[in-house]
């Protein structure tokens, strides 16, 4: 008799499916991480462009901005300023937090910026 027994293509199966398993939940994390990073990158040029648009403002229009969101083009993200004291004192501390999703994610950049006298 030539061929295989049925129990051999049970085990055949049975490792296949295992390896077809692993090799999906394999590619649907790094999926994820990608759309993680996606999302970490436009937080990451959203804040840099906020802040090189903060920094270009008056000291009167810096201190009255806080606040804010990117809409249309980003609904989902926000941002705040906070200004601080830096621990140079010709310098203040200006911090610009951008937060996302539904979990509100956040990713912060700091800035100084020279005092004027």
């Amino acid at each position: 008799m030539k061929g295989f027994t049925l129990l051999e293509v049970m085990v055949a199966l049975a490792i296949m499916a295992g390896v077809v398993l692993t090799v999906i939940s394999s590619v649907n994390y790094h999926l994820s991480l990608t759309a993680q990073n996606n999302e970490e990158t436009v937080a990451l040029l959203l804040a840099r462009a906020k802040l090189e648009e903060l920094e270009l403002l008056g000291k009167e229009e810096l201190a009255q901005v806080k606040e804010g969101t990117f809409q249309p083009e980003w609904p989902d993200y926000s941002w705040k300023a906070e200004i601080s004291t830096a621990p140079v004192p010709i310098f203040k501390s200006l911090t610009v937090t951008v937060t996302w999703g539904a979990d509100r994610r956040n990713l912060s950049l700091e800035h100084y910026l020279l005092q004027a006298k």
